[in-house]
C-alpha cells in the first residue's frame, strides 16, 4: 500500500531512533481546523506496512471526529511498533516525544492502546505538544472516563430513536471489551438499570467484573455476545469488529461503542442498514476523549468538557434523523456533517489576517 495512495493525508512521518528502540510513525490526515490531535497507539503490529495501515486510517478517523465534535482541531495519530510490556522505557517515550516536537505544534499527542496518562507525562517532558496528562502534572488525567460517558449518551440517543425511550433500563447491551473505556461503560449501563454482557481477552478483565459487577453475565469470547439474545451491541475493543461475519450473525438492533474503525470495510454500512441495525457511528459517540483532552490545551475543567460530551446525546440525534430524512446510512450522514464543517471552517483561513 503507498502511503499517498488517495493523496489525502498532508504529512506522514518515520520516526526512529535505534538506541531505545523506538519505531514510530505519525499521520497527519489535516489540520484545515487547527493543529492535529490523535492519540498514540502502542502496539505489536505484525509488519511495517499494517502499522502505517492503522495509523492511516486512525487518523482520518480523527480528523472526522474532532470535527464533528465541534472542535477547532484537525486530525492525527501516532503509532509506536512494538509491544509495550517489552521495550517501554523512559528513554523511548522521550525519543517519541522529541520527534513530536520537531513538528512544531502541528500534531498533539495523547493517550491510547497501550499507552497512559503517565507515558504522556513522560513524553511531556520533551514536547509541550502533548495532553492526557496526569492531574499532578496539569493534565485532564484518564479521558477514558468521558469516552465511556459520551458513548454512553450516544447509545441513549439512539435508544429514543429506536425505542422512543432515552433510558437503557431493562434493555440487554453486550459490551466487548473491559478495558480503559469499557469498564466505566459497564457502569453507567449497571446505574441506567441495563442487563450486561460482557466478554474480554484478559483474564484479568474478567475477574474485574466479576469482582466488582457480579451481575454482569460473561461470555467467552465475542462470537459468543454478537450471536446471544442482545438488544444493544457495544464494540469496545480494537477496530473491524463490524464485519461481513458478525453483522449478519448479529441479533441486537443497536450498535454503539467505543473502539475506533468498527466498519471492517465500505459496504459494511450498507449491509447493517438492510440487517435494520442502528449503528451509531463510533467516531461520533467516542469523542468524549478527545473532547476531554482537547479542554487540557487551554487549561483543564472536567466540568466544562463534561457539559460538551454530554452533547454527544443532541448530534447523534441530529444524524439518524439526518440519515433517515436524507434516506442514507448514519455512517454517511455523519460524514457528510465532518466534511462540511472541515470545507466550510476550513475556508475561512484562507482569509489573511
Amino acid at each position: 500500500m503507498g502511503v499517498f495512495t488517495d493523496g489525502s493525508h498532508e504529512q506522514v512521518v518515520f520516526c526512529q531512533d535505534r538506541a531505545s528502540g523506538l519505531k514510530a510513525i505519525i499521520g497527519i490526515y489535516s489540520t484545515a481546523l487547527g493543529p492535529a490531535l490523535g492519540g498514540t497507539r502502542f502496539y505489536p503490529y505484525a509488519s511495517e506496512d499494517e502499522a502505517l495501515h492503522d495509523v492511516l486510517d486512525l487518523s482520518r478517523g480523527m480528523a472526522y471526529k474532532n470535527a464533528l465534535a465541534g472542535l477547532d482541531l484537525g486530525g492525527g495519530k501516532a503509532v509506536i511498533w512494538g509491544d509495550p510490556d517489552q521495550i517501554k522505557s523512559e528513554q523511548l517515550l522521550r525519543a517519541y516525544g522529541r520527534f513530536v516536537q520537531s513538528l512544531g505544534g502541528r500534531y498533539y499527542t495523547a493517550c491510547d492502546v497501550g499507552t497512559y496518562v503517565q507515558d504522556m507525562d513522560i513524553v511531556a517532558r520533551e514536547t509541550q505538544f502533548v495532553t492526557g496528562r496526569s492531574v499532578e502534572y496539569g493534565g485532564a488525567g484518564d479521558s477514558s472516563i468521558l469516552t465511556a460517558w459520551g458513548v454512553f449518551q450516544g447509545m441513549r440517543a439512539a435508544s429514543e430513536h429506536r425505542w422512543g425511550t432515552p433510558s437503557l433500563k431493562g434493555k440487554r447491551v453486550g459490551v466487548a471489551g473491559l478495558g480503559k473505556v469499557g469498564k466505566y461503560l459497564v457502569a453507567h449501563l449497571v446505574e441506567d438499570g441495563a442487563e450486561v454482557v460482557a466478554t474480554d481477552v484478559h483474564p484479568k478483565a474478567l475477574e474485574w467484573a466479576k469482582a466488582t459487577y457480579p451481575q454482569v453475565s460473561l461470555v467467552a469470547d465475542a462470537t459468543a455476545l454478537i450471536t446471544s439474545d442482545i438488544d444493544v451491541y457495544a464494540p469496545c475493543a480494537l477496530g473491524g469488529a463490524l464485519n461481513d461475519d458478525t453483522v449478519p450473525a448479529l441479533r441486537a438492533q443497536i450498535v454503539a461503542g467505543a473502539a475506533n474503525n468498527q466498519l471492517a470495510h465500505t459496504g459494511i454500512e450498507k449491509l447493517l442498514v438492510d440487517r435494520g441495525i442502528l449503528y451509531a457511528p463510533d467516531y461520533l459517540v467516542n469523542s468524549g476523549g478527545v473532547i476531554q483532552v482537547a479542554d487540557e490545551i487551554d487549561g483543564f475543567n472536567f466540568e466544562r468538557a463534561k457539559l460538551r460530551a454530554t452533547k454527544i446525546y443532541d448530534t447523534t440525534k441530529r444524524i439518524l434523523e439526518l440519515a433517515d430524512t436524507e434516506g442514507i446510512s448514519p455512517a454517511s450522514a455523519a460524514d457528510r456533517l465532518a466534511e462540511q464543517r472541515m470545507a466550510e471552517v476550513g475556508r475561512l483561513r484562507t482569509i489573511r489576517i
